[in-house]
């Protein structure tokens, strides 16, 4: 039987490659995106909700018992934002929209995208380190029947944005280099989606895949 899946943060280099590789998969049926904003791509299995608040989920009920998994993610780089907004976005809003889908489905599989470095023991200065660490913690307190974290290293990104940000220009650079000299430390971007939809679809032993793990999820 097929899945139907919910993706966020549909327009990112990582999100944007999940509902790719979800569309092209056979054995997933319904791919809905919960955007800010209409997305560029229209096809037959996909279902586009725009969606203003990520504190709050009313009305949204139906979708979360019909959807099979969800693949959170929705981010932004910390040197976008402040420290209060880089918290909400990647701490708050992960966390509302896990309890309100806990809530409407215990079934439902959550698979969120964290990152290489992120802190578990939340003593990180860095801030990226220490709110993906917190988020992960706090996801885990919940009760998942299946939840999964993707810690991904330097993504590549598989097709580039048009217009990228000067951080996103650095931050391509800086995969790049780091691709050449430490392979098994990076991952494109439609690799890290076939990875993540693999282990949500087919389910894993492992609650953090860090990025060694994804690789080998790239066809598994």
């Amino acid at each position: 039987m097929g899945k139907s899946i919910i993706v966020t943060g549909a327009t990112g280099t990582a999100g944007s490659e999940v509902i790719r590789e979800a569309l092209n998969e056979t054995d997933i049926v319904t791919v809905t995106a919960l955007v800010r904003r209409p997305l560029d791509i229209q096809h037959p299995k996909l279902k586009t909700i725009i969606h203003n608040d990520f504190l709050n989920y009313g009305g949204l009920e139906e979708l979360f018992k019909s959807s099979d998994a969800c693949i959170w993610c929705l981010g932004i780089s910390q040197s976008l934002v402040t420290k209060e907004e880089y918290i909400k976005l990647t701490h708050d809003y992960a966390l509302a929209a896990a309890k309100a889908m806990l809530e409407a489905n215990p079934q439902i599989t959550f698979m969120f995208l964290s990152g290489m470095g992120a802190d578990s023991k939340e003593k990180s200065h860095i801030l990226f380190a220490w709110v993906k660490g917190k988020t992960e913690n706090a996801l885990q307190k919940l009760s998942f029947t299946h939840l999964y974290i993707a810690r991904p290293g330097g993504i590549l990104p598989t097709h580039k944005k048009p217009n990228m940000h000067f951080n996103e220009k650095v931050s391509l650079a800086a995969g790049s280099l780091m691709g050449y000299f430490a392979p098994s430390m990076v991952i494109t971007s439609a690799e890290l989606a076939k990875a993540m939809l693999n282990i949500v679809k087919t389910g894993s032993d492992k609650l953090i895949h860090e990025n060694k793990d994804l690789q080998k999820r790239i066809s598994a």
